[in-house]
């Protein structure tokens, strides 16, 4: 009669040179072979002529171990995880049965222990959180799906950068495509005010939790200060922005995948690698794609509403920040100083707070919410210029000195203002830190690696920096 059964590679290897002792190994050879005693060696032998194979089991096997925990102990910490620490993971909990009850258990066996109980679950056990298809919404402009792409659409032929797409639910076509430095705050206001223009205002906008769409110092009091500029913008226009998961907005991430694929192709062959030439084709390419891939909608009806009469888009597509005005009609905004002309308005407003409208296309206004007020600016990072003819020898070399250190000083403006990069004209000449200071992610460049060790530009800076370095010392 067979049977089954099991061995371990170590017995295995022991059955093997036991069946040799008998014919060629000696079992000195055999002990020497299992590191084993003469002794501890025949009396395998004599296991193997009693019971064959099954002799050389270990007889521990199947049984419990000699030094676990009794089913006493067991039920009193399981107890006292139930009562205290049910949603305490197994090694907190350990920590917390020796702190608080001096009662020692391993992690390990906590967790084994937690498992079988069924107050733990394995990681393999988890379910990884099911995000099931949603059907498209009835009406074309009932909801708009908007997302920024950061991809190298000029491949090797320019630089790398963002892609803003917009995309409707319903239909799954492109309403609007602007092609940016990065995704910020200035490129989708100019790319929504475009949108609007065009099509008129949808019910809601659909985004990620992407800075420019949702903050993290929301406050429970007002509902307005947990806004940011472009969600700011969206409620003075009565237009509802969702951010959410990036896998409830599947629609723009997959149409994101197709244009990483055929929008790049169709840039090589027409040889454009600029953002200006890209935005330029780009209402081409859209058309193309609606025609391919656009659906009929479920519901004929056009969501998009008109502007109302209260409703000012160019007013409300700019970043806006409160200012308090000084009692000589001053304020500062980006290290920069705003004097204010003494108008009679403008006198009446002294000690009160106004607002200072920073629009994408680089204008700057100053208003009470009722009309703009004149000004004129004083930039505090300017340097210091001297005269050609100056009277005063210590105050030339005292000029020179500032000029000097103002010169290997690096400028740059507030680090909570905001990034110009999708400003086009503006009178803030020193950079804001967004590239030149910050830290910008390279990616992977499509084509042959280049070997920045040796360009021009980068030995450039390096020298620059070694000078600044030594005049420093």
């Amino acid at each position: 009669m067979s049977c089954l059964i099991v061995m371990s590679q170590k017995e295995l290897h022991r059955l093997e040179l036991i069946q040799r002792i008998r014919g060629s190994l000696s079992v000195v050879e055999a002990a020497e072979l299992l590191r084993l005693s003469r002794s501890q060696v025949h009396r395998l032998l004599q296991a193997y002529d009693l019971a064959g194979a099954d002799g050389l089991v270990s007889k521990k096997r199947g049984r419990p171990s000699n030094r676990r925990h009794s089913e006493d102990f067991r039920n009193l910490v399981l107890d006292l995880v139930r009562e205290h620490y049910v949603d305490f993971g197994p090694t907190l909990a350990a920590e917390k049965l020796i702190e608080r009850h001096r009662i020692a258990v391993s992690k390990e066996t906590l967790r084994q222990w937690m498992m079988e109980a069924g107050l733990w679950l394995s990681r393999r056990e988890r379910k990884k959180r099911v995000f099931q298809p949603r059907g498209r919404r009835d009406c074309f402009g009932e909801l708009v799906q908007i997302d920024g792409s950061l991809h190298w659409w000029f491949e090797n032929r320019g630089p790398k950068c963002a892609l803003l797409v917009y995309i409707d639910d319903a239909t799954g076509k492109l309403l609007h495509l602007r092609f940016a430095a990065s995704e910020n705050t200035f490129d989708y206001l100019h790319a929504t005010k475009a949108y609007l223009q065009q099509w008129g205002k949808p019910i809601a906008f659909y985004s990620d939790k992407h800075g420019v769409f949702r903050t993290t110092h929301a406050s429970q009091k007002d509902r307005t200060s947990g806004l940011t500029q472009f969600g700011r913008a969206l409620y003075e226009l009565n237009i509802d922005i969702c951010a959410n998961t990036p896998q409830a907005k599947g629609r723009v991430e997959r149409a994101n995948q197709t244009l990483q694929d055929r929008l790049v192709k169709e840039l090589r062959l027409r040889g454009i690698d600029t953002i200006a030439a890209a935005n330029a084709y780009a209402p081409e390419f859209m058309a193309d794609f609606n025609r391919r891939f656009g659906k009929a909608p479920r519901n004929p009806k056009d969501m998009h509403r008109p502007f109302a009469a209260h409703e000012n888009l160019d007013g409300a597509m700019c970043r806006k920040e409160i200012r308090k005005l000084s009692q000589s009609l001053t304020l500062r905004y980006d290290k920069v100083m705003f004097i204010l002309d003494p108008t009679d308005r403008a006198a009446a407003l002294a000690g009160t707070k106004v607002v200072v409208c920073d629009y994408p296309d680089g204008r700057l206004e100053i208003t009470d919410g009722e009309a703009t007020l004149p000004y004129r600016t004083f930039d505090t990072l300017r340097s210091v210029h001297r005269s050609e003819v100056v009277e005063n020898k210590r105050l030339d070399d005292m000029l020179a000195l500032v000029a000097e250190m103002q010169a290997g000083r690096e400028q740059q403006r507030s680090k909570g203002g905001p990034r110009r990069t999708g400003q086009t004209v503006h009178m803030f000449g020193i950079r804001d830190g967004s590239l030149g200071n910050g830290y910008q992610k390279r990616g992977t460049k499509p084509g042959r690696k280049t070997d920045f060790t040796k360009d021009p530009v980068v030995l450039a800076k390096r020298q620059q920096a070694l000078a600044r370095l030594k005049a420093a010392e």
